[in-house]
């Protein structure tokens, strides 16, 4: 199953991927959204799709 990346350098820290997520998988902390409950997620891509600085991949795991 893949899970989200974060490439914190391009994260604006806005908000919308974790307003997005429908499982509460991401947060912000600091400068950057980050992983915080990755056994939630469920790999819809939700986050993906919403983030306007693209700074969210998905890895293989």
């Amino acid at each position: 199953m893949s899970k989200p990346l974060i490439n914190s350098e391009d994260c604006s820290a806005c908000g919308i991927c974790v307003d997005t997520c429908p499982n509460e998988v991401l947060a912000i902390e600091g400068d950057s959204a980050v992983v915080a409950n990755e056994d939630a997620c469920t790999a819809c891509g939700d986050c993906l799709d919403e983030c306007p600085m693209g700074a969210i991949t998905e890895i293989e795991q």
